[in-house]
């Protein structure tokens, strides 16, 4: 699994409003939903390398 870094994030109390209920909506937690949508929109963009699309990095073989 890759690693989890923390990171302040400083958001609007609406963006966060909106956030929380939606992440209610689909039962995860707000920083997971926070999560997930940068993930869509990095992998609608192509900013994502092959292997951290699904969320977990393969692991490295030594």
């Amino acid at each position: 699994m890759a690693e989890k870094k923390a990171y302040p994030l400083r958001i609007s109390a609406t963006v966060l409003n909106a956030m929380q209920r939606w992440s209610e909506d689909e039962l995860r937690s707000l920083n997971a939903q926070i999560e997930y949508v940068l993930r869509e929109a990095l992998r609608k963009a192509g900013r994502l390398a092959p292997d951290e699309r699904d969320g977990r990095r393969q692991s490295q073989k030594k």
